[in-house]
């Protein structure tokens, strides 16, 4: 779809309003098209370098967590609309917008698309408070969130699944987190993904490729679960991390992580490596609290070794390379005035083999 047959309701204008592209260096760029959703807005666009829409996707549901391209040009994302239940779940439309595959779930914030065709989906469950707390003789039995995961196939079979608060005691020994009182959101896990192929991996099974990431941003915690045993056999992130998002792991094995920041009020992304626990890569803004969004958010480390920035309380996505210089940049006009609560939640780039077939049609 050209930009000129993108419905009226959803020109480029719309979307990027007094912002738009504001940096650009087309030689340091890695190049491509990049998927971005309104955090509590009513489709996904696909726009390209200079910052045209370049193909929508009108979406009905209030509350967009994530989105993916996928390999046959289908949009796969979820909707945790919790005011309304009903179509709460993850969907997969077609290039033209047509439903194709619905799960119905309480999924919140993450999922993907496995290469075996089944499903990952990061879910919450209510449970009894007193179940999670059960160390601490708390007689108040009142209902708590707490994260589940589950693997679901093309035939919306549950092959797998995990919950949270039976791994309590594993989190306590790996990395001393206490829960010394009742909390409704106790986890808040934002953060389900598969671990790909990876060089640690294949010296250390915690981190093999089909064990599962996951990021617990109300403890500051990200960890890997085994997916045999489903023990959590890896942990990290107390006393470092503040309030993260979207840790992934790269083909070296190390941990990329936005790391929001939201008590010290600037944001940084990191690069650890889960064998040392060291920090070998960051980036800060400079000053430091030009670069802040309080929630949401995620990275992307791309083919070229750039690090693609979605900052959402600032309504902004931007491409740094490893010595921090920033070769692109695109604003949209509405951001918080905090760094906080704004327009994205995550975003993607997509080389340009990946799109280009589909917009030819």
């Amino acid at each position: 779809m050209s930009p000129s047959e993108v419905p009226q309701e959803f020109r480029t204008e719309d979307v990027k309003g007094d912002g738009g592209v504001t940096v650009y260096h087309p030689d340091k760029c890695f190049h491509g098209y990049t998927l971005l959703c309104r955090n509590r807005g009513s489709a996904f666009y696909l726009i390209d370098m200079e910052g045209d829409v370049m193909h929508t996707w009108p979406i009905e549901h209030s509350s967009i967590h994530f989105g993916e391209l996928l390999p046959d040009g289908h949009l796969f994302y979820s909707t945790a609309d919790r005011t309304y239940e009903v179509t709460r779940g993850v969907h997969e439309l077609d290039w033209d917008g047509n439903e194709v595959w619905y799960y119905r779930c309480p999924v919140d914030h993450d999922h993907s698309r496995l290469p075996n065709g089944n499903s990952l989906m990061n879910c919450r469950e209510e449970i009894i408070a007193a179940d999670v707390y059960y160390d601490t003789g708390y007689p108040d039995y009142r209902c708590c969130y707490s994260p589940f995961i589950i693997e679901v196939s093309r035939d919306k079979e549950v092959v797998w699944e995990w919950h949270g608060h039976e791994h309590i005691e594993e989190l306590t020994e790996l990395v001393g987190l206490e829960f010394s009182r009742p909390d409704e959101d106790w986890a808040h896990c934002n953060t389900a993904q598969c671990i790909p192929e990876n060089e640690l991996g294949k010296r250390d099974p915690r981190f093999r490729a089909g064990n599962v990431m996951f990021s617990y941003r109300t403890v500051d915690t990200i960890g890997v679960i085994d997916r045999d045993s489903g023990e959590i056999v890896w942990a990290w992130g107390p006393g470092e991390l503040d309030k993260q998002h979207q840790p992934n792991m790269l083909p070296t094995g190390h941990v990329i992580i936005f790391d929001n920041g939201t008590a010290r009020k600037f944001s940084r992304i990191v690069e650890m490596d889960p064998a040392t626990g060291e920090i070998v890569w960051e980036y800060m803004g400079d000053p430091p609290e030009s670069f802040f969004s309080s929630a949401v958010s995620g990275q992307q480390r791309l083919p070229n070794g750039n690090t693609l920035i979605c900052s959402g309380g600032q309504a902004r996505i931007f491409e740094v390379t490893l010595e921090g210089e920033i070769v692109c940049e695109y604003l949209l006009e509405y951001h918080h005035p905090n760094g906080g609560g704004g327009f994205y939640r995550h975003s993607g780039r997509y080389a340009p083999e990946y799109v280009e077939p589909f917009l030819r049609g």
